[in-house]
């Protein structure tokens, strides 16, 4: 089951431009991929470039074969980096509100965190309390420390 996100980037007019994660969004997980791997404005603007994914960070690539209905072959490649849904020939571009209320309350696919790249060039992340209507999306600690790949 996966633990869905969205991974945004806040643009000079407060504006965010993101795209949906599918697999392992939790802070401890995603959260230190993204502190670790996408710490630049220049990485992280590529990474959400490529539109929405199942993962950002594996050795796994679509081939884009079809194996099967609704199958595609997947290979592993020898560098880590996302898994977009535009390798199996889906077109899902980045989204993009106008501020950081509109992204946080646009969820498409039942997001349960959020995260920012900020202007300051910091990630932060927000638990969207995805299964419980009653509570706001609030701000969360991403716990510190690399990740070993």
């Amino acid at each position: 089951m996966g633990t869905r996100s969205r991974i945004g980037i806040q643009l000079s007019d407060d504006s965010i431009l993101s795209v949906y994660h599918h697999w392992d969004g939790y802070p401890e997980w995603l959260g230190r991929i993204l502190t670790t791997h996408y710490n630049s404005r220049e990485k992280v603007a590529e990474l959400i470039d490529g539109g929405d994914m199942s993962v950002c960070w594996t050795k796994e690539r679509w081939t884009g074969e079809e194996l099967a209905p609704y199958v595609k072959q997947i290979k592993e490649v020898e560098e880590y980096g996302p898994q977009y849904y535009s390798q199996r020939g889906e077109n899902c571009p980045p989204r993009l509100d106008s501020n950081v209320e509109e992204y946080l309350s646009e969820t498409d696919c039942g997001e349960e965190f959020a995260y920012i790249f900020n202007r300051k060039g910091e990630w932060v992340c927000y638990d969207m309390h995805a299964f419980d209507d009653s509570k706001s999306p609030e701000l969360t600690e991403i716990p510190a420390g690399a990740l070993a790949v």
